[in-house]
């Protein structure tokens, strides 16, 4: 999830893999497996979105095996086309924008697990388009300073001279920002210079953030994203609460 302290959120969100890592590699296993059909290849080096899906099961702390596994069933597995991509948006307490990304098998019972989720958390879903205008779809990359051990300016220039839009450095972390089209370039160029990331994928960053100070408001939308977050079928939530 996007917010103000992205590393924070990010180490946050592992910290719950950590209890819950077998939802958390079933979503990236269905990644690959969508990855592996919608590329037209099982071999990385020739399928950018697997390598891409790859990176981001690395970051989950998913075991190679696990990986590989699923990338060869994936490649005699035809149900693996059958899912598809849909993406809801609504509103949270007090405005907050909440995009919701879903591969599914089922468009019915995701439809209806969504819309729950949001009404549990008084907020409701909306129209197509009704708040993605609020947010950038950008790559993302995040660099834990406790991993990293060069220099800031050299890792600035090693990002910037790949392709990324924007570096910055935060109190524990670096962040590089890259144009969707340029992600899979900039990760791969950091990769092969051994460049430990903590989180690298294509997110929706938002352009400003809510404040809630109700408690009410706070344990609406938190209730919200934790039913969101174990929906089988929810691959990613963004939103621009300040939390």
């Amino acid at each position: 999830m996007s917010g103000h302290s992205k590393f924070a959120n990010i180490k946050h969100k592992k910290e719950k893999n950590d209890a819950a890592k077998g939802k958390i590699f079933t979503k990236i296993g269905k990644e690959l497996a969508v990855a592996v059909k919608e590329g037209g290849s099982a071999d990385p080096s020739n399928n950018s979105r697997l390598r891409d899906v790859i990176a981001k099961a690395k970051a989950n702390n998913m075991p190679n095996d696990t990986i590989e596994r699923n990338i060869k069933k994936a490649s005699g597995d035809a149900n693996a086309a059958n899912y598809e991509h849909i993406t809801y948006e609504g509103y949270g307490p007090n405005g907050t924008a909440i995009i919701v990304e879903t591969l599914t098998d089922n468009r019915n019972r995701t439809a209806t697990n969504v819309k729950n989720a949001f009404t549990k958390g008084n907020g409701n879903v909306g129209t197509p388009g009704c708040v993605s205008f609020m947010f950038d779809r950008k790559g993302q990359i995040i660099i834990d300073k406790e991993e990293y051990e060069g220099d800031a300016d050299e890792l600035m220039m090693q990002a910037l001279d790949a392709g990324a839009d924007d570096f910055a450095e935060e109190e524990d972390s670096f962040e590089v920002i890259t144009d969707p089209d340029a992600f899979s370039d900039v990760r791969q160029a950091l990769e092969d210079a051994g460049i430990p990331m903590a989180s690298a994928e294509v997110t929706m960053i938002p352009q400003t953030y809510v404040e809630l100070t109700d408690a009410k408001d706070i344990a609406s939308i938190q209730k919200t994203l934790d039913m969101l977050d174990d929906d089988d079928d929810v691959q990613d939530v963004y939103h621009n609460w300040e939390e």
